[in-house]
């Protein structure tokens, strides 16, 4: 990127060298909301206008889908033409199949919007009240829906669904991505992948053993995708079948409620000797309000069993700033870690190790907790605090943790309406530092971060068809807060 913006080279291609601003569409991967500032620092690297009223008809279509976008694409819509919202094998075809018509590009959003989970965002407006709070969110005309639904696929076993590419140069290096099922039977209150992916679908076996074939001849190790692993009622046949054919498994984390001495001894058969478990939260009555009910003799008989097979190490996850928190819920965290590396000393074990990865709980939109606020940063730290040194002096235990300031601007942009396009713009001419962003700005970002929302209020993604009922979260909302 640097060497780019020294020579003033437009953005080029990967595979042509072919500058951006000479194709017909440029499309954007979100799974993330910190991944906006990079979409503007792509256009503006391309010498592509970022605002879309700013661009003619001779400009490539910006397009944007992917999870992120899904549950709120607002504070992006002065920059993207058009939004994939959902699942994208199906409604791919269709948008091409209509872009290869040969519309004006006036003509053709017009058309796309009529097409199931594609949203364009200039056929709309939105309009506040005195408060700042959304009063009205309303089509521009007929053309298009009040409300855009969601697009998913009944079957996820008809389209391939694996790594395309393998490659050295990548987060996996040469693993071959395989997904297993799409969504989650479970409903963690603070995770949206009830709302991305639902319903809760599995791939069929036939399917997923034939792209294992794929992926073995490519390489040997698999690595195996989806949110809720371990409710796929085939998950330790389709390991054994891995490992039969000489390959060796991956996964990102498992379940504490789904380790079993078969599923440990294929993981140690492949070379594992860490494994990442998620309690969320160090107490079980927390763990109880964001519905992740196992309980404290589960986590640690997993990490026996998994001890058991000479995976010595954990990873563990927790979440900090979930609604109700206490300080007792926070020094929980360091108890309960203390206590799984008792039970992983236990015998003539080798002492392995043990790392925490804290996280601020994010709210996200299409989730129970989306009427809640961010807890204010200093509180943030503060816990952070107590957690490593209550583990400091333990050897062998390390704490990591995400700066509670990014946490801030992910609910910013997780929270936010189409104002928040502003701070986005001041954030990369401050060349992404959020704060010099926030002080340049009229708008006080407070306001989306900080402010705990009623019913009755009109949220800035409430236009989207999730096949979610609002009134049945709120009241989940309210029973999880007390």
């Amino acid at each position: 990127m640097q060497e780019y913006i020294r020579t003033g080279t437009s953005l080029l291609s990967l595979e042509s060298s072919k500058p951006l601003s000479q194709f017909h569409i440029i499309a954007f991967s979100l799974p993330f909301e910190n991944d906006y500032l990079n979409v503007l620092s792509l256009l503006q690297l391309a010498k592509i206008p970022l605002m879309t009223q700013e661009r003619n008809a001779r400009v490539p279509l910006i397009v944007a889908g992917g999870a992120g976008v899904t549950l709120n694409p607002e504070p992006l819509t002065p920059f993207v033409d058009l939004f994939f919202i959902g699942e994208g094998e199906e409604v791919l075809i269709d948008f091409l199949e209509a872009f290869q018509e040969g519309y004006g590009k006036k003509d053709f959003l017009e058309h796309a919007a009529k097409i199931e989970g594609i949203y364009v965002p200039a056929l709309y407006q939105v309009t506040y009240n005195h408060k700042g709070l959304i009063k009205e969110f309303s089509p521009l005309n007929d053309k298009a829906p009040e409300k855009v639904s969601r697009r998913w696929i009944e079957n996820p076993s008809r389209y391939p669904s694996h790594s395309a590419i393998i490659t050295p140069l990548t987060e996996f290096k040469e693993m071959f991505l395989l997904e297993v099922n799409r969504g989650c039977p479970r409903k963690c209150r603070f995770c949206a992948s009830r709302a991305l992916h639902l319903p809760f679908r599995n791939r069929e076996m036939d399917t997923l053993q034939s792209e294992v074939d794929l992926g073995l001849r490519k390489g040997s190790r698999i690595g195996l995708v989806g949110s809720a692993l371990a409710d796929h009622p085939q998950l330790i046949e389709l390991c054994e079948y891995i490992v039969e054919k000489g390959g060796l498994i991956s996964i990102g984390s498992i379940r504490a409620d789904a380790v079993t001495n078969k599923l440990a001894n294929l993981l140690a058969r492949s070379g594992y000797r860490t494994v990442a478990l998620a309690p969320e939260a160090g107490s079980e009555r927390l763990r109880r309000v964001i519905r992740k009910e196992f309980t404290e003799e589960k986590i640690i008989s997993s990490v026996e069993i998994l001890a058991a097979h000479n995976i010595n190490n954990v990873k563990l996850y927790f979440i900090i700033g979930i609604p109700t928190e206490t300080r007792d819920d926070i020094e929980e965290i360091v108890g309960l870690t203390k206590r799984i590396r008792h039970h992983m000393m236990s015998g003539k074990r080798r002492v392995g190790a043990i790392t925490l990865s804290i996280n601020p709980f994010i709210p996200k939109a299409w989730t129970p907790f989306q009427w809640h606020p961010l807890e204010e940063v200093k509180s943030l730290k503060e816990k952070i605090e107590v957690v490593k040194k209550g583990l400091q002096k333990i050897p062998r235990i390390r704490v990591l943790y995400e700066l509670p300031k990014w946490g801030y601007v992910q609910t910013l942009l997780s929270m936010g309406d189409r104002r928040v396009a502003d701070l986005l713009l001041r954030a990369l001419q401050a060349k992404g530092n959020w704060s010099s962003a926030f002080k340049c700005s009229y708008i006080n970002p407070d306001f989306w971060v900080y402010r705990e929302k009623n019913k009755e209020e009109l949220l800035p993604w409430d236009f989207i068809e999730h096949g979610l009922q609002k009134e049945a979260l709120w009241r989940e909302y309210k029973e999880a807060i007390g």
